[in-house]
């Protein structure tokens, strides 16, 4: 990794880990960061993007921890008995979520590389009695996964914080079993507005300096194998940027070979 790429992502670690704190000494999260007593939480990220049925059946603290920017459970299209990976866990709502969804004879995981998140993430999975669930330590660029080992993958507006996408979706590819999908929610860039305009338009951590603009999300899916990819806006974040759907599934023929993705390892969106 480079320098930049080093720095960027210990910004991306403090500040989930200042929300995890936030809310543990009993304050709120809002998007990639802590929410200020004083400062309105903005209603396009976070808790509210979640419908009261859902909302209804988690710890508060998972909610308060809601540092996305859709609700990708509901797109995922989760079935009874699937294994389902969340990019980027942080206080675990998505994966509590799933763990639901998917019932006793499935299994929920949450990947994240912040210690407080995942103590976070441990404490509302106990608070919930779900035992479908385990919490792992690692960056979604490197999945602390075996190759094959889940059916779906999902994660909220995460994979626009990484600055090697390539590499998160080559992983994404690899632990999924064949005929596996996506539902990924992320900030996603419309494709005439350039990576120096996005970070015009927003902070790294502020998740809208690194966001793909949809073009590279689709040329970056289909060179890590996926098919059937799309994305779809939402709602707007930011001018030219929008929360988004991305949906994909991996091919039955197989894996193809991770060295292959062709993303440049920054895709071109750092700030």
């Amino acid at each position: 990794m480079t320098d930049t790429a080093i720095n960027l992502r210990e910004e991306v670690r403090a500040r989930y880990a200042a929300a995890a704190q936030a809310v543990t000494g009993g304050g709120e999260a809002s998007c990639c960061g802590p929410a200020a007593a004083a400062i309105e939480v903005d209603e396009r990220f976070g808790a509210g993007l979640y419908d009261a049925a859902s909302a209804n059946e988690l710890p508060q603290e998972a909610l308060l921890a809601s540092l996305g920017c859709g609700n990708p459970i509901a797109v995922a299209d989760l079935r009874e008995g699937e294994r389902v990976l969340d990019l980027g866990s942080g206080g675990g709502i998505d994966v509590l979520l799933s763990a639901k969804r998917v019932g006793l004879s499935g299994f929920a995981y949450g990947v994240d590389m912040t210690d407080e998140m995942l103590e976070l993430a441990r404490a509302n999975a106990a608070q919930a009695g779900a035992t479908n669930v385990e919490f792992r330590k690692g960056t979604i660029e490197d999945l602390p996964l075996d190759d094959a080992s889940v059916d779906v993958v999902i994660s909220n507006c995460v994979v626009n914080l990484s600055t090697d996408k390539s590499a998160v979706l080559a992983e994404t590819f690899r632990v999924l079993t064949a005929g596996g999908r996506i539902g990924i929610s992320d900030v996603v860039a419309e494709d005439d507005v350039s990576p120096a305009e996005r970070a015009e338009r927003g902070s790294y951590v502020g998740c809208i300096a690194g966001a793909l603009s949809r073009a590279e999300y689709l040329e970056g899916l289909a060179a890590a194998g996926f098919a059937d990819a799309s994305v779809t806006f939402t709602h707007e974040v930011a001018p030219g940027l929008h929360g988004a759907i991305v949906r994909a599934t991996k091919p039955g023929d197989g894996p193809r070979d991770s060295a292959s993705a062709g993303l440049p390892s920054s895709c071109g969106c750092q700030s």
